[in-house]
């Protein structure tokens, strides 16, 4: 979590939403990274677990990602925890909760949707405190 919560870091200094993401292989080793890039990319997809997971598949040459772990700053959004079942993410850790878009417990629970055939292990709340300063931060300079 605390690369994760460096590379929001980075996002923040470039105008993007702090939020940063690390995909773990099966080991524990981080195998690629991503953070919020919309602002600076332009590109609507640009969240940090879309980002961490596109790199993830081109480093390990598969789009499934069966064993792994993403870490995250956030909670994942519906778009994020869509590409999360499409991946077989096996386990989505995340530090802050997101009350208003968080698709992993708060406002939907997309990722432990029984009715889905795939299903995500969630634990949330890791270094909560750390992200949550973060982001309000972030949003307190932006009003």
């Amino acid at each position: 979590m605390a690369r994760a919560l460096e590379l929001a870091q980075h996002a923040s200094a470039d105008g993007d939403v702090p939020v940063g993401a690390v995909v773990l292989d099966a080991d524990g080793r981080a195998i690629a990274e991503g953070r919020n890039e919309r602002e600076l990319t332009g590109d609507p997809t640009g969240h940090a677990e879309v980002v961490a997971l596109r790199r993830a598949a081109a480093s390990t040459g598969s789009w499934n990602l069966s064993g792994c772990t993403l870490v995250v700053t956030l909670e994942p959004c519906v778009m994020c925890a869509g590409a999360i079942l499409q991946a077989r993410i096996d386990r989505v850790v995340f530090a802050a909760w997101d009350d208003k878009a968080g698709a992993a417990g708060s406002m939907y629970d997309l990722l432990r949707d029984r009715r889905l055939p795939y299903r995500v292990e969630v634990i949330g709340g890791v270094a909560e405190q750390a992200a949550s300063a973060q982001l309000q931060a972030f949003f307190t300079a932006r009003r």
